[in-house]
Formats: structure tokens, C-alpha cells, sequence
């Protein structure tokens, strides 16, 4: 059995050096961000611990991904994770982060057939991660997805939008690709990305957009932070599942990815280690990471 110090309440986080005062991220906070070019640090979370570790760490952002399915499920894909469970997963992440600083800005995946019925469907889905304590929600895909957007804006509810490799649509995309490579296919992203702007998102994933294309949409949208995943340095931020980031997988290990727990004393050291390389430009390597 493992021995705790007197008087120490079991389970709290080991002992690291304090970290400055942080302003909680908020809309108006990440606009000062991208104006100022300091980047975006999002990071995957699902369970209130590695939570707090993150906040902890200086992570930006927290989204909790409905790959949770496929990192703490053991699912194929994304598709069979349910809104219940995603209010689950936020409510425990949540919790975490007012464990430590509670700065982060909380980010609730709407899960696939949660919002594609209707608009009113979508309201309804983000209402409840709202309640479950995110702060903005997420969804896939651009074209019919822009008027949802856009109803859910005008209702007070901060959106993030996701475009290129969308996992939720993975068998209609023919699997895990690179998406934009064609001519035909890169335009389609440069309007979707505009009309997803101008419909009010204010955040959006570039998931495995060929790096050029991915910094081109993002100095094309002022007031909506691209987040990349697989899509180069040039976006205004950037995510990782982190279960990628900490070198724990099921099976192969993304090409986008890295291993911060190579060389770390630990989850701690880890995720400040990915924070700090985000920040200086250091991850992605677009000659490693991107295409």
C-alpha cells in the first residue's frame, strides 16, 4: 500500500511549482489571444483527474470529445457514443477543473444524431451539455450545419464548429483521410469555413487539412480560432486526444501525434511540455506532423 503524508487528503495532485495567476479563458480572452498571436492550447479530456492535471498544466481549452468513445469505450468510431454519456464525461471534467485554477474554457462534443434531426434537436442537446458545465459545444461538418450554427448563436450558445476529417461521418469519407487535397475539395472548405464565420462560430477544428490550406483558412477568419489536428502550425491553435499526447493508444499512433510522456517525470510534466511547445511554435513540426 502506497503511504500518503499526514494530514494530505488521498488522491490530491503532487506537489509542482505554483503557477501564475491566469485570467479564465473566455471568448473576449481567446479574441485577445489570436490578436495578440499567442496560440490556442486545446487538449482532450474525460474524467474529472486528468482534468484538473490539465488546468494544472496551463491547457487553454478542454474538449471533451465524444472520442471517447474510441480512447475509453473501445468503439471502432465515434457514432455510438450517446448524449447522456457525453453529459456524463463533462459533468466529471467539470468538476476537475474547479478542483484547481478553473480557468479553462470547457468545450461539450454534441454526439452524432444529437443535432442532425433539427435545430430545435440541437438546441435541446446543447442545453444539456450547457448544464452539464461546458461552456461551448461542438460539431461536425459544414454545408446543412451552417444554419444550425447559427440558430444556436442567436440563442446565446457559443459554437465550435469542426470541418475536414470529421470522424462522425468517417464511412461516408471512405475512412481516415486527408481531406482538401483536391482542388474541388479545397474550395469547398474555404466556404464552409467562411459561412461557419459568419454564422457565428467563433471556434473551429481543421482535422487533417493539408497544412497550406489550413493557415490559408485560418488568416481568413479573424473572429473564428482555427484549432488544428493534423493540419499544420499555421492555425491559431492546436489539439490532441490525450491519450496521443501521453503515448496510450489501442492501436496506431496518429502521424500527427507526439509522445510527451517520452522524457517526462510525468502526466504533469507531460502536458506543461506540450502547453510550452504549442505556445513557442515547437508542435506541430509541419515536415513531421502534417501534409
Amino acid at each position: 500500500m502506497s503511504e500518503t503524508t499526514p494530514g494530505t487528503p488521498y488522491g490530491t495532485l503532487p506537489a509542482a511549482a505554483p503557477l501564475p495567476p491566469r485570467k479564465p479563458v473566455s471568448l473576449p480572452r481567446l479574441q485577445e489571444m489570436r490578436e495578440r498571436g499567442e496560440k490556442i492550447v486545446m487538449l482532450t479530456a474525460y474524467d474529472a483527474t486528468f482534468a484538473a492535471v490539465a488546468d494544472q498544466a496551463g491547457v487553454d481549452c478542454l474538449l471533451v470529445g465524444d472520442s471517447l468513445g474510441m480512447v475509453c469505450q473501445g468503439r471502432p468510431s465515434t457514432v455510438g457514443v450517446t448524449l447522456q454519456e457525453m453529459c456524463y464525461h463533462t459533468e466529471c471534467v467539470v468538476r476537475g477543473v474547479r478542483r484547481v485554477q478553473g480557468t479553462v474554457w470547457v468545450i461539450g462534443d454534441l454526439p452524432f444524431g444529437s443535432y442532425q434531426e433539427s435545430r430545435e434537436q440541437a438546441v435541446r442537446s446543447a442545453a444539456a451539455l450547457l448544464q452539464a458545465g461546458a461552456h461551448m459545444v461542438k460539431l461536425e461538418g459544414g454545408g446543412w450545419t451552417i444554419e444550425t450554427v447559427r440558430f444556436l448563436v442567436e440563442r446565446g450558445i457559443p459554437v465550435c464548429a469542426h470541418l475536414g476529417l470529421t470522424p462522425q461521418t468517417v464511412h461516408a469519407l471512405g475512412g481516415y483521410r486527408v481531406q482538401g487535397r483536391s482542388d474541388a475539395q479545397a474550395q469547398q472548405l474555404r466556404r464552409d469555413a467562411l459561412a461557419l464565420q459568419d454564422a457565428g462560430a467563433t471556434m473551429l477544428v481543421l482535422e487533417m487539412v493539408p497544412a497550406a490550406l489550413a493557415a490559408e483558412i485560418t488568416q481568413q477568419l479573424p473572429r473564428c480560432h482555427t484549432i488544428g489536428i493534423g493540419s499544420g502550425n499555421g492555425t491559431a491553435g492546436q489539439v490532441l486526444v490525450m491519450h496521443d499526447m501521453l503515448g496510450i493508444h489501442l492501436g496506431r499512433t496518429p502521424r500527427f501525434a507526439h509522445n510527451f510522456m517520452h522524457g517526462a517525470s510525468g502526466v504533469l510534466d507531460a502536458m506543461s511540455a506540450y502547453v510550452r511547445a504549442v505556445k513557442e511554435g515547437r508542435f506541430p513540426d509541419n515536415a513531421v506532423h502534417a501534409w
